[in-house]
């Protein structure tokens, strides 16, 4: 039968390994804050892109002590004591790689789909995040948002990926994200996707479901 799908597009944290959203949300309920309240202080509203200092972190345009310094005193103003280093550290703490969602995508190219990476992320995590996956034997193409400027929701970061990966049609292609406006961003341009919770297997049984045709 002919494929129905090309390629897979995959997100890095949240999807091979613990979400950083969770460790944030862990962190505010330990303060007793709403765990929303934090998320939006730190991470801004992250459906969307704007001038927010983790946004711009991401897209490259500010280091991470600046955009550090800039939310702690985001939090200040609304009486929340919030470290952002010090709740990322936690991360070094967890249980490493969903080994699972690896095998599966080194199926994945084995069978001739074509993979790709693609991450929001900080210019100083790279040399931390990087040696955490075998990126040359897993995927084709490796996409970080602060080497390109771009960040998911943007469309463009997928108009990005898909003409690196390829030239595929945003229809010939699937992406896994744990974030829903990542998902919904994806979607809306014509790809399908999946929506990564903490059950890496619920994630590979989806994804298997909308390959099953191809």
């Amino acid at each position: 039968m002919p494929r129905s799908y090309d390629a897979v597009l995959f997100d890095f944290g949240g999807v091979f390994t613990e979400s950083p959203f969770s460790a944030f949300e862990d962190a505010a309920r330990e303060m007793g804050a709403d765990p929303r309240r934090v998320l939006e202080v730190v991470f801004g509203p992250y459906d969307a892109d704007t001038d927010h200092p983790w946004h711009r972190l991401e897209r490259g345009e500010t280091s991470f002590m600046e955009a550090r310094s800039v939310i702690m005193d985001l939090g200040s103003r609304q009486g929340l004591e919030i470290d952002p280093l010090k709740i990322l550290a936690r991360l070094g703490l967890g249980g490493g790689t969903r080994d699972a969602l690896v095998d599966r995508t080194r199926d994945l190219r084995n069978e001739g789909y074509r993979t790709g990476l693609v991450t929001n992320n900080a210019r100083e995590f790279r040399e931390a995040w990087r040696p955490v996956l075998p990126l040359e034997e897993l995927f084709d193409i490796v996409i970080d948002s602060s080497e390109v400027g771009m960040r998911k929701p943007d469309p463009e970061i997928f108009r990005h990926a898909l003409e690196l990966i390829g030239g595929i049609a945003p229809e010939r292609c699937v992406f896994l994200d744990d974030f829903e406006g990542n998902v919904n961003a994806a979607e809306r341009l014509g790809m399908a996707a999946v929506l990564v919770s903490d059950d890496p297997h619920a994630a590979i049984a989806e994804l298997d479901r909308l390959l099953g045709g191809s």
